[in-house]
């Protein structure tokens, strides 16, 4: 398993938390990336990476392909989540995209697990439909998995359509070895598991179910990362809420029409007068009384 230094990922969650407050600001891209490497710690290697995104982005335009250009320091994810904030068919903005890394650096600064790194990047592509296919080969290429970790999650990229996810968890854990031992006492698993027995308890549990739930079961049972989400500013939820409401109205006038239609004595009066506009040619030579 290939890791950085703790300290990269530490200095990771400053710049990936920095940026974003940044952006919010209305400071441009270039601008943050020419003074940001000042304040990363010299004695990792960010400082040169961000130095690097800079004169990227000057050249190409784009935040992503600087990131895939340092493969030996940023990850494939990290660049296909980049990637995917540039794309302008995804609703997927810089703002997610930044929380997403500065929390999975966060996790990795700790004391990280395969299995709940696997967990987190998968749900960060189901619940922002970022593409299984892409998405999964990026997770594949992480340096922080093993050999069975790369085959398991290029099978998932496979069968995600045809297994649900609860199942792939189930199947490849401790727990369901245990399982098939009750009744087999010399059952070997053909592939080992990658998923502890708790994993594959909850997972049990959650088969037939909405993928989510075992995802929000994860993070409470086993304090599992939780995924950012988008959550709506008060002017979207109050134009939301003013459409909706405009459209009960109409909805209301339609069924009043329908009903003294039916009745057989409607009166458009009642649901209103057209505004009658004024020609406004009048004063035009040759058109006055």
């Amino acid at each position: 398993m290939g890791l950085l230094d703790r300290e990269e990922y530490i200095e990771q969650v400053y710049f990936f938390q920095t940026f974003r407050d940044r952006l919010k600001a209305g400071i441009a891209t270039q601008e943050i990336l020419e003074k940001l490497d000042q304040e990363i710690l010299s004695t990792t290697k960010l400082p040169l990476a961000i130095q690097f995104l800079c004169t990227e982005v000057k050249h190409s335009g784009y935040l992503a392909s600087g990131f895939e250009c340092l493969p030996h320091y940023f990850t494939p994810f990290q660049a296909f989540i980049i990637r995917s904030t540039e794309m302008v068919k995804l609703k997927f903005n810089m703002d997610l995209g930044m929380q997403i890394l500065e929390k999975q650096a966060q996790f990795l600064a700790k004391e990280p697990s395969q299995a709940g790194l696997f967990v987190f990047q998968f749900e960060t592509i189901s619940r922002n439909r970022l593409g299984y296919v892409e998405g999964l080969q990026a997770m594949a290429k992480d340096r922080f998995f093993s050999a069975n970790w790369s085959e398991f999650i290029e099978f998932t990229s496979r069968h995600i359509g045809e297994v649900e996810f609860a199942q792939l968890v189930f199947l490849r854990s401790e727990y369901y070895v245990q399982t098939q031992r009750r009744e087999n006492p010399k059952y070997e698993p053909p592939l080992a598991p990658l998923f502890f027995e708790k994993e594959g308890k909850i997972a049990r549990a959650n088969l037939g179910k909405d993928p989510f739930f075992l995802f929000a079961a994860l993070q409470r049972q086993l304090n599992y990362p939780l995924v950012p989400r988008h959550i709506p500013s008060d002017t979207q939820e109050k134009e939301l809420l003013q459409v909706n409401q405009n459209k009960l109205k109409d909805l209301e006038m339609r069924i009043k029409l329908l009903e003294a239609e039916m009745r057989g004595n409607i009166d458009l009066q009642e649901f209103g007068k057209p505004l009658l506009l004024e020609p406004e040619f009048k004063d035009e030579p040759g058109l006055a009384n």
